[in-house]
């Protein structure tokens, strides 16, 4: 009798392979009102892995990702022309080219989607016809790391905390299960071909021959593993 691969299991959403509901009540986002923002407190989210700031506007209170400098008292603006200084949040029409930024939205009023990890940034390159602005992503070893958007939307002047994080190992393998199980990340992962062949298509393999790694279009779940619809294959020439 067969089960379920990794893949199947994880898409039925088992309590084996669920999200710690926990680590995401912190949902960033910009608040709705314009003005002066307190940063009441720097939070540390096991769903994310930059600290955050719990910024209060008036009376409403949201989250985003603090950025370097960022001290419990300080305050922000948040405003659609607010000044070039570390942390305020303005539109992207009224920043200065050059500027570093992030948590950017990618349709006006979404609450920032783009470069929420710590450490990172990107820079507001220029300003286009037709209201928009050309952003420079973090990303410089991809083909394309320029992207044009809405000068409506609005984004976080500065550069996300927590630079080195990376830089520290987990060390035993106990730390990096839990964090990963925090995220809902699969691991450890195992390669398919040493898998059984109960397991996985890829599996069993005697003498490990090779098997073709493309699913077909119209595959079912659980046979819908390797390259999905490449539009070619081979060698790069």
């Amino acid at each position: 009798m067969g089960k379920r691969i990794i893949a199947q299991a994880r898409g039925h959403g088992s309590l084996t392979y669920q999200v710690r509901k926990r680590a995401y009540i912190y949902r960033i986002k910009y608040p709705m009102e314009e003005g002066q923002a307190e940063i009441l407190d720097l939070i540390h989210s096991a769903a994310h892995s930059a600290p955050l700031m719990k910024l209060r506007v008036n009376k409403e209170i949201c989250y985003n990702p603090a950025f370097n400098g960022a001290v419990v008292g300080d305050t922000v603006m948040i405003k659609s022309d607010a000044e070039s200084k570390p942390g305020n949040v303005a539109m992207l029409k009224n920043i200065v080219p050059g500027t570093n930024i992030y948590n950017i939205e990618n349709n006006p009023g979404d609450g920032g989607k783009m470069i929420r990890v710590a450490g990172s940034s990107a820079i507001l390159l220029k300003k286009l016809d037709h209201n928009k602005v050309r952003i420079q992503m973090p990303n410089k070893k991809a083909k394309i790391n320029e992207i044009v958007v809405s000068g409506d939307c609005r984004a976080t002047i500065g550069v996300i905390a927590g630079e080195g994080r990376t830089l520290k190992p987990f060390i035993k393998a106990g730390p990096k299960f839990y964090k990963m199980k925090a995220r809902n990340k699969l691991w450890p992962r195992s390669s398919a071909v040493k898998m059984n062949a109960v397991d996985h298509p890829f599996g069993s393999g005697r003498g490990k021959r090779i098997k073709p790694k493309i699913a077909k279009r119209n595959a079912p779940p659980g046979t819908r593993v390797g390259h999905l619809r490449p539009r070619r294959t081979g060698r790069s020439k």
